[in-house]
């Protein structure tokens, strides 16, 4: 009888617990994304989200449990993880421009003292194509909207080609039309076999766009297919306060009320 390798997912946690001076934000977290999958995580201001992307990133050490990539522990390797950090974390006056930011993406691979190549500028300008901003190349930062502003991080965390890409809260402020370009990005990056694991407080984008879903509040309280697990009791639990469901056309609507943010992760 052969044996059939099974193909090790592209994103781990097994039994993760993390906190801060002392306090838990994450218990005993675990679950896998295969790869070429989405995975949206959702959960009220406080749950871990950005928590979680950190300790995948190795900027906050785990207390317990671990994070394995494409079947290997030990940290992220060069170019192979992607990361677009909250809008809300970038100094938007520096004075760098489109294309500065871009190819900053390229920099993990450059080594010390190194400037970028050739090829390190035709990857940040291809990235920048992929997300309709190769014509604002020159154009400073601080001069874009708050959808530009987010296609250039996504494109930044392109730029080095990687397997697996973690967004943290990519649609926070974006009208409709806005959140639909970005999530045609990430449809297509999906079709050249990229990962995404995108947090976010948008259930409705996380209802229609992802193919599994983790509910985050401290813990995994649900995780599943979007149709399985975007119920109104398992919402209920996570963001513990009442959210209206829809279910059309074989797809989960969440909304959720303004009165159930909490503070801060």
């Amino acid at each position: 009888m052969t044996n059939v390798a099974v193909e090790s997912p592209a994103f781990e946690t097994r039994g993760l617990t993390a906190g801060y001076n002392g306090k838990p934000v994450l218990l005993d977290v675990s679950f896998q994304v295969p790869r070429g999958g989405f995975m949206g995580i959702i959960g009220p201001n406080g749950s871990g989200k950005s928590t979680l992307l950190k300790v995948a990133l190795g900027l906050l050490k785990p207390w317990e449990g671990s994070v394995s990539f494409f079947g290997r522990e030990g940290g992220v390797q060069r170019g192979e993880v992607g990361y677009m950090p909250q809008v809300e974390l970038v100094d938007w006056d520096f004075p760098v421009t489109v294309g500065d930011v871009a190819i900053m993406g390229r920099y993990a691979g450059l080594g010390l003292l190194r400037r970028p190549s050739a090829a390190d500028r035709e990857a940040a300008d291809r990235a920048l194509s992929q997300v309709d901003m190769l014509d604002h190349h020159g154009v400073l930062i601080g001069e874009l909207s708050g959808g530009q502003r987010r296609r250039v991080l996504l494109a930044r965390a392109m730029a080095s080609d990687p397997r697996l890409l973690l967004l943290d809260e990519p649609m926070v402020g974006l009208d409709a039309a806005a959140q639909h370009h970005l999530l045609d990005v990430f449809a297509n990056l999906r079709t050249q076999g990229t990962t995404v694991v995108m947090s976010s407080h948008d259930l409705s984008c996380v209802s229609t766009a992802c193919d599994s879903v983790c509910c985050l509040r401290g813990r995994v309280v649900a995780l599943g297919k979007p149709h399985e697990v975007l119920t109104e009791e398992v919402l209920s639990e996570t963001f513990g306060a009442h959210l209206l469901t829809v279910h059309l056309d074989g797809k989960t609507y969440a909304h959720q009320h303004q009165d159930s943010a909490g503070a801060k992760e």
